[in-house]
């Protein structure tokens, strides 16, 4: 999918516009309150104080000054966020106006707005089959700003001509090339754990963004949560879940080039359709509360803040 530039820069406009009112009278509050840093880091050793706790006494600082000396902490309040965005081919699918790419696009914005107007850190990864490119976490809004970008316009044919013999050159120390091949493929959800591992040494928060069309994944998932808050954002459209009589129709699967010919005129074909979709959703979401990773459901159809708002409200109940 090539889009001009024009379009995309208007692309990119609009999302800011959109959810700049959003981010300022909505999530701002809710993300402050919800994701407060990492811990502590050590700021200072000071004299000890009548009232301060023994055990903060360092005791190497103390026999060198001959008086006692305390360690002094502060609470670390900067974050480092990375997206994971699927870009798999199954992304461009969208049976209203906006397909599961652009609504992941403007979940990255509203992601990636708040946290700039936190002053934390926002990074990208790009994958499908590979790892198709990686934006290491900056701050500020013209970071953000290309962070939307690359999701939203990101063509791996035209990538492959502008890296070819340039690929390996700026490779994160310690990440296997073998991850990064050119060529849209189907989802490897497991591949991107893996490199997220890789690149962030230090904890983040982690949105992985995808339909999760994928197999075999949650054990990277859970081994990726044990060092970084890990959330599994779903993204669907309405024609996924449920399908229209429209008489028969070739389906094809975008990410396999599978194809079949279907009966939609079929009353007992549309009922396994549906069943089987939400037999998908509740598994889903069960193999992520099992493994105590976060969810959130958003649908092309529907508004992207109120999944947020909810998700936000829960994780400020959790940590009272």
């Amino acid at each position: 999918m090539s889009i001009p530039a024009r379009e995309i820069f208007k692309r990119v406009r609009e999302i800011q516009v959109r959810t700049g009112r959003q981010v300022a009278d909505v999530l701002a509050g809710h993300y402050v309150s919800v994701f407060r840093g990492s811990g502590i880091e050590f700021d200072e050793v000071r004299p000890y104080l009548p009232g301060d706790e023994v055990r903060s006494i360092d005791w190497n600082v103390t026999a060198r000054m001959g008086q006692p000396y305390v360690k002094r902490f502060v609470e670390e309040r900067q974050l480092t966020m990375m997206l994971m965005a699927d870009i798999s081919a199954s992304q461009e699918f969208g049976s209203g106006t906006r397909s599961k790419r652009e609504v992941a696009a403007e979940l990255c914005a509203l992601l990636a707005f708040s946290a700039t107007l936190n002053n934390d850190k926002v990074g990208l990864t790009l994958f499908h089959g590979e790892i198709e490119q990686y934006i290491p976490a900056r701050r500020g809004q013209k970071h953000s700003l290309r962070v939307v970008r690359e999701v939203l316009s990101h063509d791996p044919a035209q990538q492959q001509a502008l890296q070819q013999g340039r690929r390996f050159r700026w490779l994160p120390f310690g990440v296997r090339r073998s991850w990064w091949k050119t060529g849209r493929q189907s989802t490897d959800i497991a591949g991107a754990m893996e490199f997220l591992q890789s690149v962030c040494r230090r904890r983040s928060v982690c949105f992985v963004v995808s339909d999760f069309f994928d197999e075999k994944y949650l054990r990277s998932l859970k081994m990726a949560a044990r060092r970084h808050d890990v959330i599994a954002v779903l993204i669907t459209d309405p024609r996924e879940l449920e399908m229209p009589n429209v008489g028969l129709i070739n389906l094809l699967d975008p990410e396999s080039g599978a194809e079949r010919q279907c009966d939609t005129g079929s009353a007992e074909f549309r009922e396994i359709y549906r069943r089987q979709a939400q037999l998908r959703l509740t598994e889903l979401e069960q193999s992520f509360r099992r493994a105590k990773i976060d969810f959130i459901q958003i649908s092309t159809d529907s508004s992207i803040v109120d999944p947020l708002k909810n998700f936000f409200r829960m994780r400020e109940r959790r940590r009272r």
